[in-house]
């Protein structure tokens, strides 16, 4: 309303599951649907709940549960993604194989497959993540893709691997058309027809790997991203636009050297959001797209470039109004868990539209985040930040607690960490150092592959240089230096471990340590491409880069954490 510009408005509790997530509204605003693991549901089913409440409705339910919702544009259908059997025809057959299965006294994992885990669970049951179209007046169910040969990259897929189009005649799906699925694999864009089931791989010539498709709310083209992993396996991407009618390709914003993630088209199909990482923050910008005139097939219309619309900490996620007039979005801090806000369009007139934490916020004293740079390998540049005690006095010396990140290409974000929360350490009185060493993301592609084939040597001296930085101000105890890190931040520690005992103690969380036992990982394809070699063609260059390699050096005491089931980087 025009009054209460300023006032945040009021939450109601919609649902009391606890399992409840997911939720999209309907193009005309009078349903959310969600996803919910109910009283009788074995699996998150597909349900339905009116805005201003009343009871949900179980819309769907399926053997292999429903996840990752769309909306068809006419509401009247919603697609979603449930794992199959492909060689199975019916939902009852599919929860027969399910009960076989449960009720079977013999528990093991059998598999032709040379990729046959993901992180924390197994892929080798043989089933499929296939698209779903559900008609929301019967409830009604198909498979959009059986009998196509197709499914979604069974990664972790998501809403973001599959759109429809504006008619509802058309789903574009990322698809990866190799025999055998594969983290390395390129993927393609196919577009399949609803009617008929006819396919259409759209990238075929690229020669990039090509995921997350995206309709222009007037038909007239999609946009994805391409990597271009031929060149780099950590190619960061960039945005390529397709015009449906006649199939030309446009890269967009070659000048932007950033990863996007959450791209969706303004209502009037005349640019993208999306949000971006840029230097330890992540903010929501905006793309303008004037497709190129026909015929100019050298594309020499000066290519746009974005603008940042709503600056960082890190937005999460945003969302439109129907008319694109009104953006809201989520973004945190160091010093704030995620917060609703709402803007216009361009991003002025930015308000708070909520105060749920506001309260519980205001019994804990928060430390002071400082961002800072040090001459870092070869002098080189680094970003880091710096989070101090609630109580923290300059007189007094302070303990020093090192927070490697993962990744490696990842970074330090100005984000409220839900597990590695710089605050929790800082308030047990550590300044807390988070430091975006060579190969984190967010500082362009050269920077991501600055530390190929060379793991360990650059980021090591990186770190350093931030624990010497903050030692020459003088309120650093130098007896009482900390590192801890998970997953590649936990490689940092053992690596660490082997080449300076002036630490007092290390926690490796996850860490990789040894990278010739990690080849029972899950992703042992990229080791070659990351280190430069596999250890049976170059021993010695991946001995330079392995942990283990340096323990007899090592001096410091680890506390080592570690979970069975962490099969990126396995116990082993």
């Amino acid at each position: 309303g025009g009054g209460a510009r300023g006032a945040a408005g009021r939450a109601r509790r919609l649902t009391a599951g606890d399992k409840d997530s997911d939720p999209r509204w309907s193009p005309d605003g009078r349903w959310i649907a969600f996803t919910a693991k109910r009283k009788d549901d074995e699996e998150p089913q597909l349900y339905l709940i009116a805005p201003d409440g009343g009871e949900a409705t179980r819309l769907a339910k399926l053997a292999g549960g429903c996840a990752s919702i769309r909306w068809f544009a006419d509401g009247r259908r919603l697609a979603f993604v449930s794992w199959v059997w492909p060689d199975l025809a019916t939902d009852a057959q599919q929860a027969k194989r399910h009960k076989e299965r449960k009720d079977a006294k013999v528990k093991a994992q059998v598999t032709e497959r040379a990729e046959c885990r993901y992180w924390d669970h197994w892929l080798a049951d043989g089933r499929e993540p296939h698209v779903f179209v559900c008609d929301v007046a019967t409830g009604r169910c198909r498979d959009a893709l059986a009998g196509t040969g197709l499914a979604l990259p069974p990664l972790d897929p998501s809403a973001d691997d599959f759109d429809v189009a504006p008619d509802g005649r058309e789903l574009a799906i990322t698809a990866d058309l190799a025999a055998e699925p594969g983290m390395m694999n390129q993927t393609d864009i196919v577009a399949v027809d609803l009617a008929s089931g006819r396919k259409r791989v759209l990238t075929a010539a690229t020669g990039t790997s090509d995921a997350h498709p995206r309709y222009a709310p007037d038909g007239g083209s999609l946009v994805f991203h391409s990597y271009d992993t031929n060149r780099a396996f950590n190619d960061q991407g960039h945005l390529t636009l397709l015009a449906r009618k006649g199939g030309r390709m446009q890269r967009l914003a070659p000048g932007h050297d950033r990863a996007t993630t959450h791209v969706a088209w303004t209502p009037d199909s005349r640019a993208l959001l999306f949000t971006s990482e840029d230097r330890g923050r992540q903010g929501l910008w905006r793309l303008p797209v004037e497709p190129s005139p026909a015929g100019n097939a050298a594309g020499v219309s000066a290519p746009a470039l974005p603008a940042r619309v709503v600056p960082g900490g890190t937005v999460g996620g945003f969302a439109q109004s129907r008319d694109g007039a009104v953006l809201a979005f989520d973004r945190s801090t160091m010093r704030h868990p995620p917060a609703l806000f709402a803007c216009r369009a361009d991003g002025s007139g930015e308000r708070g539209i909520e105060t749920l934490n506001r309260a519980l916020l205001a019994r804990h004293a928060l430390g002071e985040v400082r961002e800072f740079e040090v001459p870092g390998w070869n002098g080189e540049p680094v970003q880091a930040w710096a989070i101090f005690p609630p109580c923290f006095d300059p007189k007094r010396k302070w303990p020093l607690l090192h927070s490697i990140h993962g990744g490696p290409h990842a970074a330090h974000m100005d984000v409220w960490h839900f597990r590695w929360n710089t605050q929790v350490f800082a308030g047990h009185g550590y300044v807390v150092v988070g430091v975006n060493y060579h190969g984190s993301s967010g500082f362009g592609q050269k920077a991501l592959e600055s530390i190929t084939g060379h793991y360990g040597m650059k980021e090591y001296a990186d770190i350093e240089a931030a624990t010497d930085h903050l030692l020459r101000q003088g309120w650093v105890d130098r007896q009482r230096l900390v590192a801890t890190g998970g997953s590649y931040g936990g490689y940092m520690v053992a690596y660490m471990n082997g080449h300076t005992d002036r630490y007092r103690t290390y926690v490796c969380h996850a860490g990789c340590y040894d990278w010739v036992s990690m080849m029972a990982t899950d992703g042992y394809r990229f080791f070659a491409d990351e280190l430069g070699a596999f250890h049976w063609d170059d021993p010695a260059r991946v001995m330079r880069q392995s942990p283990h390699h340096y323990v007899k050096e090592a001096k410091t005491p680890t506390l080592v954490i570690h979970g069975e089931q962490d099969y990126r980087v396995p116990a082993t």
